[in-house]
């Protein structure tokens, strides 16, 4: 409940100022980072923007990328839909963060998924 309402705090922050919405651009995609808490590997992966990848036992798909216009490796956001594998039931949707991605963070037992930055080129 909490994440949901700082999430949506969030992206009214951003649509409400217009100033923000000049200075975010939209990436090609997004590299997240995943992480498989059993046994403690992890790989990094590259979703396109509107595409669909396979991360372990997680189907994750990107909405959106989004990063400041005037620092490109700078505080990237990407909003994502994480459902288990072969699964309908959504585990995780909304914005993660890249420097804070405890804020917003997907509640799985065994697997862990972040975002590291967008795709610019």
């Amino acid at each position: 409940m909490i994440r949901a309402i700082v999430s949506a705090a969030f992206v009214l922050t951003l649509s409400l100022s217009a100033t923000a919405q000049d200075r975010a651009v939209s990436g090609r995609g997004a590299v997240l980072r995943g992480l498989d808490k059993v046994n403690g590997q992890t790989q990094d992966i590259e979703v396109p923007q509107g595409g669909r990848a396979e991360l372990f036992g997680l189907t994750i798909d990107l909405a959106d990328c989004r990063y400041p216009a005037d620092n490109p490796s700078g505080d990237a956001f990407a909003f994502l839909t994480i459902l288990d594998t072969g699964q309908t039931e959504v585990r995780f949707q909304g914005w993660m963060i890249a420097s804070s991605p405890a804020l917003n963070a997907l509640d799985h037992s065994r697997y862990d998924v972040w975002v590291l930055r967008c795709i610019t080129s």
